[in-house]
């Protein structure tokens, strides 16, 4: 019987900090904000869009949804800026026979195709779940329990990697065991 390996995109499988950074900096720029790298790196990466967006655009809703929206579109042009974990492609390779491999991130479905379809990794994984199939993003784990139940599979049966606190803690609270990604 095989059990179920979760496996985030941003900063675990890939490093997407100036995919990420360059697309939200062009999109803000063309409504006439700036995004400095040092604080997209340590306020923004990795965070819903709803919650670090308003502080940059002076909580103007338009401007938020327009800048998102944009960043999507742009997200593409940058994908070159991308960092592949190769270690882990590797890992998830190795343990594909015994695993179910399941994609679970809070980034939207379009940026996910892009960067998977751009490093030819759609094909690896089983399930893929994006912001856009869950209703509560990480820290709540609704994107881990959808996994779990998509597989029927226990979470003592089941391993996430993960990158970030909010991911972690979203991993925690389903009770899977967590192999943090760190400096790759």
């Amino acid at each position: 019987m095989k059990k179920l390996a979760m496996i985030d995109l941003d900063g675990t499988l890939f490093d997407t900090n100036e995919v990420n950074y360059y697309a939200y900096k062009e999109s803000l720029n063309e409504k006439g904000f700036d995004l400095e790298y040092e604080h997209y790196k340590n306020e923004c990466n990795g965070r819903y869009y709803k919650v670090f967006l308003p502080d940059i655009v002076n909580n103007d809703e338009e401007v938020m949804e327009y800048v998102h929206k944009r960043k999507k579109e742009l997200y593409e042009k940058y994908l070159d800026k991308a960092i592949v974990n190769e270690h882990l492609f590797n890992i998830l390779e190795s343990i594909k026979d015994k695993y179910y491999l399941a994609l679970v991130t809070t980034a939207s479905k379009k940026n996910t195709y892009d960067i998977l379809k751009y490093f030819k990794k759609v094909e690896l994984f089983d399930l893929i779940l994006t912001h856009d199939d869950i209703e509560k993003p990480k820290p709540d784990p609704e994107g881990f329990k959808k996994a779990l139940d998509y597989f029927k599979i226990d979470a003592k049966d089941a391993i996430v990697f993960e990158d970030s606190n909010v991911g972690i803690e979203a991993a925690k609270k389903v009770g899977a065991t967590i192999f943090k990604i760190e400096n790759f």
